[in-house]
């Protein structure tokens, strides 16, 4: 049994029968299994996204969409993953579709300790994921720091596209790291010895962000008493990040577009393209196709920029790497502040873990940076954080609050994290500011 091996197999368990997943649970975790488990198709797909899972098992029939359901979504999106299939309702019909999309096993109720276990041992042998047989590869973090799924996703990712010249196209909330992300793209790339040039289209004026790009020459313009290279010269032979790109024009998106397609541009005030052998790393907080759907972004140059994509997990998802970064933070400000050892006592760091950080690690930078700076002592505790770590502090935990709690909670917590500013935080919530004002009157 996997009890043997020290490399343990991650398991989700999907059924809306709360007996059921405390039965298989019961009868997993005793042999060395990693057990996950969801009530339903949605929130089972929504946990696949943030866990790296090597078997499914899933009833058939469920409230709302049924266990096929899952099994194709897994099939479609989930590369490697083994399915075992249960139900308590056989039918030739579902047997055959079911294995037909992608199931390995297929198990009736009530099934047997034993049978539960033969079929699970056989899924995982015909899906190639048993870790006993194939333990997982050294994973390279890029001076990242992070061990949380979501993040060795991302390193992986790095891994396989930093020695090609593919645009990449990172998405994720404010304050991720999409930049370091960048960075570690070229720095460990063919390239690293040439330029990084990073570029935050959303901090320049479109006015005077072709000029940025491309550059001009004498005479182009009132002002223009000289020639210019722009950054895409600057950055020959190496990489352009460029940030924030949902926030540049329909004509700007074109000239980017060219770019891309013919690896060349034009100078502001002249008639002679120039050639420019550059890699670039596109970054946005805003989805991109849905400002495609309303006519704000380009499709063609969407599906040129998104030919690898590197999703970065807001910080609250990332679970005990909120606890590494703090202590990495810590460490790094003691350091350059000439300040004696510190530590967060258990109580902060378990306030710092349950807090949304809605300005996510350059949020608790920030906040870690602030906190070395003004302490009193060597201890950082719960009154040393900002009024609302401390009330996430002493709330409740679980999963037996009503969502307008939670809700309340999260807006109390984001506009906190942005001093009261509604235009930030709205954005950060993914809301336009009337919505949010309309909440702010309902949660105060």
């Amino acid at each position: 049994m996997n009890s043997k091996s020290d490399i343990p197999i991650d398991i989700l368990v999907v059924d809306d029968s709360d007996e059921t997943v405390e039965l298989i649970k019961r009868n997993l975790q005793p042999e060395g299994y990693q057990v996950y488990t969801a009530n339903s198709v949605q929130s089972a797909i929504k946990l696949l996204g943030s866990v790296n899972v090597d078997l499914l098992i899933t009833d058939l029939k469920m409230p709302g969409e049924n266990g096929i359901e899952l099994v194709r979504h897994v099939s479609e999106n989930h590369k490697g993953i083994g399915i075992l299939v249960i139900t308590g309702f056989p039918s030739i019909e579902s047997a055959v579709e079911s294995i037909k999309i992608g199931a390995e096993e297929y198990l009736v109720k009530s099934f047997t300790d034993k049978e539960l276990l033969n079929a699970v041992e056989k899924a995982l042998h015909k899906s190639s994921r048993s870790k006993k047989s194939k333990p997982k590869p050294l994973i390279q973090n890029f001076g990242i720091v992070g061990e949380s799924d979501p993040m060795l996703k991302v390193f992986s990712v790095i891994s396989k596209a930093r020695t090609t010249n593919a645009t990449v196209l990172i998405t994720g909330e404010s304050g991720t790291g999409k930049e370091l992300v960048a960075r570690a793209l070229h720095y460990g790339g063919k390239t690293s010895t040439a330029p990084f040039v990073p570029v935050n289209c959303g901090g320049i004026p479109d006015s005077l962000l072709e000029s940025e790009l491309f550059g001009y020459t004498k005479g182009a313009f009132t002002g223009a008493t000289e020639t210019r290279a722009g950054f895409f010269q600057t950055a020959d032979g190496g990489t352009i990040f460029l940030d924030e790109i949902s926030n540049t024009s329909l004509a700007m998106q074109a000239k980017l577009l060219r770019v891309l397609q013919e690896k060349e541009f034009y100078m502001i005030g002249s008639k002679k393209s120039l050639k420019v052998n550059v890699r670039i790393v596109a970054a946005t907080n805003v989805d991109l196709m849905q400002l495609v759907k309303k006519g704000m972004f380009r499709e063609d140059l969407f599906y040129r920029l998104n030919i690898i994509t590197i999703d970065l997990r807001p910080l609250r998802e990332r679970g005990n790497d909120i606890i590494k970064l703090t202590d990495f933070f810590l460490e790094k400000y003691v350091r350059e502040l000439d300040k004696p050892p510190m530590k967060f006592t258990a109580k902060a760091l378990k306030a710092n873990k349950g807090y949304a950080w809605p300005g996510n690690v350059r949020e608790l930078q920030n906040l870690i940076h602030r906190l070395v700076i003004m302490a009193d002592d060597n201890t950082i505790d719960v009154p040393d954080l900002p009024e609302s770590f401390r009330y996430s502090a002493s709330r409740a935990a679980g999963l037996d609050r009503k969502l307008a709690d939670v809700e309340r909670e999260y807006i109390l917590d984001a506009l906190a994290a942005n001093q009261n500013n509604i235009s930030k935080t709205a954005q950060i919530l993914g809301i336009d500011r009337k919505t949010l004002r309309e909440k702010i009157k309902q949660v105060k």
